[in-house]
């Protein structure tokens, strides 16, 4: 029986982390990115991720032979009031009279109930890493043991969005807020090569921006793009590969109707990217590896890239 998997383990220095950025409805693009890897041989061993993605990653840290076939099957059945229930005029009266945040998080902790392949993280097959922020200090948080739906829970808390997470004594909120792409977070854990699988570029047009929640959105946004910059040097240390995504989405991310084509057109965008890696004789040394929509045009990134 022949592997007509690609060939690119023998390229990347190991151990191997897979960080997945958050992004809302526009997660589908990480179930696209999953579906291209799980044709090549490459295996993670760490996994670390930022709200949608810490819970796309942990279907991939669960089994990561299994997770492109798991996710395909999960997100067509996600609909807007499974994470977001309700109109949000009534949300936004009933935030101000009563609570200071928009959304119930009830039906998202259902689906997670109804999905989640194990209780607590110690539970998942690799190492996991979930990031949230400690909304008093502004501390981030690492989720990497004890109960795995709060540690979701937190990580995807958009605050005034979604209710802070009470956790060990802290009031957890969504890890996008410090690392929305955890890159910096999977080498300090011991990565010697990362494969980044962000949501793509979006909240670029402010235009639109003209809801309380667009607003949210819009400044998180705006904070996260000046942190994947950032952290995005630790190229200088150990190869990044940051597979395609999309560069301007102009859905909202509270829009799950567009789960198929976006997953179709990250797949797409990552099989000739991962064809080309394939295709070199060396093993892959420091740098970054693609172009992150983010980062288009800023000289610090560019004088990282390689390929």
């Amino acid at each position: 029986m022949t592997d007509d998997r690609l060939a690119l383990a023998h390229l990347f220095p190991t151990p191997t982390a897979y960080v997945l950025g958050g992004g809302g409805s526009y997660g589908a693009v990480q179930m696209g990115m999953i579906r291209a890897l799980a044709e090549t041989d490459l295996q993670p061993r760490l996994i670390v991720g930022t709200s949608v993605g810490a819970l796309n990653g942990v279907v991939l840290a669960a089994d990561p032979g299994t997770a492109a076939a798991r996710l395909a099957a999960i997100w067509p059945q996600i609909e807007r009031r499974n994470v977001f229930p309700g109109n949000v005029v009534t949300s936004a009266l009933a935030a101000r009279s009563t609570r200071p945040w928009l959304f119930d998080p009830g039906p998202l902790s259902e689906l997670l109930t109804t999905h989640l392949p194990v209780a607590t993280i110690e539970q998942l097959r690799l190492p996991y890493v979930a990031i949230a922020t400690d909304l008093d200090t502004g501390v981030r948080v690492d989720l990497d043991s004890g109960d795995l739906r709060s540690a979701l829970l937190a990580s995807a808390a958009v605050p005034g969005v979604f209710p802070w997470v009470d956790r060990d004594g802290r009031r957890l909120v969504d890890g996008g807020l410090v690392a929305n792409v955890p890159v910096r977070q999977a080498v300090e854990r011991g990565a010697r090569s990362v494969v980044v699988l962000d949501c793509g570029l979006f909240g670029v047009d402010g235009r639109w921006a003209q809801s309380l929640v667009g607003v949210i959105v819009q400044a998180l946004t705006i904070a996260a793009r000046q942190q994947i910059v950032a952290d995005l040097q630790v190229a200088q240390d150990v190869p990044v590969v940051y597979l395609p995504a999309p560069a301007a989405i102009t859905t909202s991310i509270f829009d799950f109707a567009h789960t198929e084509s976006l997953a179709e057109r990250a797949y797409g965008d990552a099989v000739p990217m991962l064809a080309r890696l394939a295709q070199r004789t060396e093993p892959l040394g420091p740098g970054l590896y693609g172009e992150p929509p983010v980062a288009i045009g800023n000289p610090a990134v560019a004088a990282l890239r390689r390929m």
